[in-house]
């Protein structure tokens, strides 16, 4: 990713790229160049340019996790003994699946990590059997998500 004060610049044609894309990034280039009115060719060469400058960071498939049976999300602060536990932490924490992000926060806390489980009696394993086995973890604080009101991307 490009430092801060190496901003990307983008005009209209690009936004209006990005929007389609970011809407559905399986809309077809030639139905999006017709919507725009320019060529498939400069779409594919803009996509190329906002690739290459970091902009454009891949684009995946979203799995809906509840069809897999993962129903309860949690946000969990975790506390270290000490700051130089972080690294350790981190890759303890990068083995366990149900971990989707881990952030470095000011705070409270030195971690907060957001967790995918089954049901509350996995969310409960994997924090009582995992995480706070990790060296280091002192102790942590969980908050389940009732609901995800708002799930959306930066506007372009």
């Amino acid at each position: 990713m490009p430092p801060s004060n190496d901003r990307v610049k983008i005009d209209g044609i690009d936004k209006k790229i990005l929007r389609y894309l970011m809407e559905d990034a399986r809309k077809p280039i030639l139905e999006i160049a017709r919507n725009i009115g320019i060529s498939g060719a400069a779409i594919h060469q803009r996509l190329r340019k906002l690739e290459k400058s970091g902009l454009i960071a891949g684009s995946k498939f979203v799995i809906n996790p509840k069809i897999l049976g993962y129903t309860t999300m949690a946000y969990i602060g975790i506390f270290l003994d000490k700051a130089m536990s972080n690294p350790t932490a981190v890759k303890a924490l990068e083995k366990i699946p149900e971990v989707l992000e881990c952030h470095y926060t000011t705070g409270n806390w030195s971690i907060l990590i957001k967790v995918l489980c089954k049901d509350n009696e996995h969310l409960m394993y994997v924090l009582n059997k995992q995480i706070q086995q990790i060296e280091g973890v002192s102790r942590t604080e969980t908050f389940i998500s009732l609901n995800q009101q708002i799930d959306r991307q930066i506007t372009i």
